[in-house]
């Protein structure tokens, strides 16, 4: 799933969740500089000692990140984070042990009650795969706009219009952020509006979107637990340069947020979703959460880490949204067992 180089005489991989270095090896400096040009090139982009850096998407969807001397201290680094040809369904995200059935259930439900939704997790723990998979869930009568650094989504649906921000030319201009696009889109008529991932002043602007009507929303955060995702949010929005009190932000987050599930990739290279938790509103100054599914771990067997993702027992709040869409969810999910 990734490709990793570290300079000419060292590449790594990333293969079933795990990183093993493989026996490919570089001519030198010069030899990796050439390989990334020659994979930058056909994407209209340069990288030399004025512009070192580049990020960019291949034209099978595939990420690219390549960073040389002077920013790269022991010689140029690529990476290339690869996606599955043919997207992840939740079948096989049950299979990978990912998500259970019942989750499955519960977050079909939740897309269908347009409920706002963000999928928190560390780097590589899956996040953009998880948003495609509950992006299924989207209803094929709605207008869907998302909007990404690099475009990843591998939507089903026939109506969608893709957004993908744009860097500034060698000369600084042209620079198109998140941010502008969310605003932008925003002026499309969507039903819908998923953002790849928010890591900027773009969340003001998303919070604003989903307290105004845009509800159904999506999008991924960097995060170490849902608790963290809020905090996350507060200081993307400062980054917006608006100069709020933090209870304001606090109370646009607790009225624009649903849910928040949150991933973990574990010791055994398996990304799983750990925490499902309920934003439930403002008590004080304090952002009220609710757990609603947790992972517990029971041991490990063979390396491979052993658990469930299991219900609370507590009911979310908004099962009474959900009722009202006419979607009713059985008991057994919270883990009522009907005695």
């Amino acid at each position: 799933t990734e490709v990793m180089v570290n300079g000419p005489k060292q590449v790594y991989i990333e293969r079933r969740g795990k990183l093993e270095e493989t026996n490919v090896t570089f001519q030198d400096d010069e030899h990796v500089i050439r390989i990334i040009q020659r994979i930058i090139a056909p994407l209209g982009r340069r990288i030399d000692e004025s512009s070192p850096m580049v990020d960019a998407r291949l034209p099978d969807g595939s990420r690219v990140n390549a960073v040389i001397p002077p920013l790269a201290i022991d010689g140029p680094t690529l990476n290339i984070r690869r996606f599955a040809r043919i997207p992840y369904t939740t079948r096989d995200l049950i299979t990978f042990g990912t998500m259970t059935p019942e989750l499955v259930q519960f977050l079909e439900a939740c897309v269908k009650a347009r409920l706002n939704i963000i999928i928190s997790g560390g780097t590589g723990t899956g996040k953009t795969t998880l948003l495609n998979v509950v992006s299924g869930f989207l209803p094929e009568n709605e207008r869907i706009v998302t909007i990404e650094d690099a475009a990843e989504l591998q939507l089903r649906q026939r109506h969608v219009v893709r957004l993908e921000a744009r860097p500034p030319n060698i000369e600084g201009k042209g620079q198109i952020t998140i941010r502008q696009l969310v605003i932008n889109a925003l002026r499309m008529r969507p039903d819908r509006m998923i953002v790849g991932e928010a890591r900027g002043g773009e969340a003001l602007d998303m919070l604003q979107a989903m307290n105004t009507g845009h509800d159904g929303s999506m999008t991924t955060i960097h995060s170490s637990n849902p608790r963290d995702t809020l905090r996350r949010i507060e200081t993307m929005v400062l980054m917006a340069g608006m100069d709020l009190p933090l209870r304001a932000i606090r109370e646009q987050v607790a009225s624009a947020l649903d849910l928040i599930v949150h991933l973990q990739r574990m010791s055994d290279g398996v990304r799983r979703v750990t925490q499902v938790t309920e934003v439930q509103g403002m008590e004080g100054d304090t952002i009220v959460m609710q757990d609603i599914f947790v992972w517990k771990q029971t041991g490990i067997e063979n390396g491979r880490v052993i658990g469930r993702l299991m219900p609370t027992g507590i009911r979310p709040s908004f099962v009474t949204k959900m009722e009202l869409a006419g979607i009713t969810l059985p008991p057994e999910i919270f883990g009522y067992t009907g005695r």
